[in-house]
């Protein structure tokens, strides 16, 4: 392979990544859950491997993990429903509170622009018409969507059994794609990985967790109605990277917006999301899910939107850890590791214009850069060897 031309070489690397994204979008309604089942099923490894040395059967070992997971999954659902419950029940109050504010709204705009009341009117009526019109084709759209979704959630208690079954014959599969010199390599980077997915996939679950309590509990406290509606449900947003905050901030708005008659809830809702984001930003998730991988921010955002654009909602959620592995795989091998740079957050404070340095990929750049950026190298166990 090395005795190829650069450019020949790159530009089999660029053919083979085109086809790969077209084989993800066209596969993507098997893909998705086969992804999402793989992460879970690496989060349930440790309840499985305690079930296994209680010397219970390989089979009741899975299936008790898959029982603890729906139990969570029900718990989750069920505490969102309660609490949906209690904002159906306050939609009286809520269509009130909304024509007061419009009415304010109506009355600012008309001293402020040369709008009528009855122009304004006949404009949110257009607009009513218009929204509705597209209500209807997106519930069209949703009512395709719940068959896929059903059958997503269908799969996946199915692929995460068969995946924990067939563990170690899918182990053997991949080492069989190596030669035996690269066996140890790849060992290496199978339990990096595992490692890396497990830590980031529960830190996630634990930041969904206090999110959900410290947001939820402080606005309960200050006084805020559906304080634990707008606490979860950022919670869970937040989990998308960038685009998921913006989301739950402007939820949590309209949320408080329509279940108070005042405006001064709104600045406190907002200040408190800050507030909570900025602690869980620098001082609770670094300690939790640590920082063996960074994926810098464009890496970030082009992976959420491509991912949202193949697989919707659930691409969104899977992107990050797919990156990460991508990252460790490509740190691991020689013809990819430019593209283990292009992932990372390893950033140089120089440029590589002035220092040539820069421009090698050699072990000791690689781990001043970690230094300088604050991050624990993944390699630090093959370094001790």
């Amino acid at each position: 392979m090395n005795q190829i031309p650069l450019t020949v070489r790159r530009a089999i690397e660029i053919t083979g990544l085109f086809f790969l994204g077209w084989i993800i979008v066209l596969g993507k309604g098997l893909l998705a859950p086969l992804l999402m089942a793989f992460f879970i099923s690496i989060m349930l490894l440790p309840l499985f491997r305690f079930f296994r040395n209680r010397k219970m059967p390989e089979a009741l070992a899975i299936g008790l993990s898959l029982l603890a997971m729906i139990v969570v999954l029900g718990g989750i659902i069920w505490f969102f429903s309660s609490q949906i419950s209690v904002l159906i029940r306050d939609f009286p109050t809520i269509q009130k509170n909304v024509m007061n504010h419009l009415n304010a709204l109506s009355t600012w705009v008309g001293s402020k622009t040369p709008f009528s009341s009855q122009e304004q009117i006949n404009f949110v009526k257009e607009q009513s018409n218009n929204l509705l019109t597209y209500a209807g084709t997106l519930l069209g759209g949703v009512a395709g969507g719940v068959t896929g979704t059903l059958i997503f959630l269908g799969l996946l208690p199915i692929y995460i059994f068969l995946l924990l079954f067939y563990r170690n014959l899918l182990l053997r599969f991949v080492f069989l794609w190596f030669p035996r010199d690269n066996h140890e390599k790849v060992e290496e980077t199978l339990r990096e990985m595992q490692v890396i997915i497990k830590s980031y996939l529960f830190g996630l679950l634990i930041q969904v967790t206090y999110m959900t309590v410290l947001l939820g509990g402080l606005l309960m406290i200050i006084g805020i109605k559906h304080a634990l509606l707008i606490g979860i449900i950022f919670a869970f947003l937040n989990l998308i990277p960038y685009v998921g905050a913006l989301l739950g901030n402007i939820i949590g708005v309209l949320l408080t917006l329509a279940s108070s008659p005042e405006i001064w809830p709104i600045f406190v809702v907002l200040g408190t999301i800050a507030g909570v984001q900025f602690l869980d930003n620098n001082i609770l998730m670094p300690r939790i899910v640590g920082s063996k991988v960074k994926i810098n921010a464009l890496a970030t955002i082009v992976g959420v939107v491509v991912g949202g654009e193949i697989a919707g909602i659930a691409g969104m959620f899977l992107s990050l850890p797919i990156i990460a592995v991508l990252k460790v795989v490509f740190d691991r091998t020689d013809q990819f590791k430019q593209w283990g740079v292009l992932f990372g957050d390893e950033r140089p404070s120089r440029s590589p214009m002035e220092v040539s340095v820069l421009r090698w990929n050699t072990k000791a750049i690689r781990r001043k850069l970690e230094k300088e950026n604050e991050i624990e190298s993944p390699h630090d166990g093959e370094e001790k060897k």
